[in-house]
């Protein structure tokens, strides 16, 4: 009988294996070359999320091309989110290291480090969990999206799928919802906040006035000045290198650090 169960126990142990390895395998990354998602992993999760809770909340998505999008929401966005997007290959390893030192740190699962196209693999396919088995398998459909898609079409698809709060999702439904005009007619200002809630945009409101919106919209609004993408006389700080520094409280998730002196990110082609 323990020959048996033992036997039992190895089945299910390779089982659940080839399941974390298998995964992130089967799902069609090829087809996202040219198909745009429908219902993605994560807007499935908030919809038996809301039946669960009762809530009575419907998904608002309106897909809008890349090159539609405003350029200074496409800026913010890589400088709030991943500013090494272009220079990378799917990992920002400075930022995997720091996440792994504040977890073990604080002993427990909480921050990631997360690249734009991990946010995407997790968004497209998985689940907001941060446990060790989600982890590994956002890291293999990470690489594989990288191998697959070109730069610009990873950036269009997070920007159409990316959580911008309770039942918005995508750029062009967040700038409609929160600003009443197309993502396309966004200006500097706006743009910034809306990329400034995207760390926990359930919890803050791009036109909500929380201190955290407040001071990472202004800093993302400081560097695209710095930059020159926003076409205005740039004052300097009265103190020298007196820029504001990313801060998060414990319950705020951690984010890519933004380097306020690197070059001016690539156009998109």
């Amino acid at each position: 009988m323990l020959k048996w169960i033992f036997r039992g126990l190895i089945i299910v142990f390779v089982s659940y294996i080839i399941y974390i390895v298998g995964y992130p395998f089967v799902v069609d990354v090829s087809s996202l070359k040219k198909k745009n998602p429908e219902l993605t992993a994560m807007m499935k999760y908030r919809i038996k999320q809301w039946e669960r809770d009762g809530k009575k909340i419907k998904i608002k998505k309106m897909w809008i091309p890349v090159n539609r999008v405003s350029p200074y929401l496409v800026k913010a966005v890589l400088i709030g989110e991943d500013d090494k997007f272009y220079s990378h290959s799917g990992f920002d390893i400075e930022g995997i290291k720091k996440a792994i030192e504040k977890d073990i740190k604080e002993k427990k699962l909480k921050y990631g480090g997360s690249t734009i196209t991990q946010q995407l693999a997790k968004n497209l396919y998985l689940t907001p969990s941060k446990n060790p088995v989600r982890k590994i398998q956002e890291a293999i459909i990470t690489w594989r999206l990288e191998k697959t898609l070109s730069k610009k079409r990873i950036l269009e698809l997070y920007l159409n799928v990316a959580e911008w709060g309770e039942g918005i999702f995508g750029a062009e439904a967040a700038s409609r919802h929160y600003f009443g005009k197309s993502a396309s007619e966004l200006n500097a200002i706006e743009a910034a906040r809306l990329a400034a809630s995207l760390p926990n945009p359930i919890k803050y409101s791009p036109v909500g006035n929380s201190r955290f919106i407040e001071k990472r919209t202004n800093l993302i609004y400081f560097i695209m000045q710095k930059r020159g993408i926003i076409k205005e006389e740039y004052t300097e700080p009265e103190e020298k290198d007196s820029v504001p520094v990313l801060e998060e409280k414990q319950e705020e998730k951690e984010l890519p650090s933004i380097q306020k002196d690197e070059p001016v990110q690539p156009q998109l082609k």
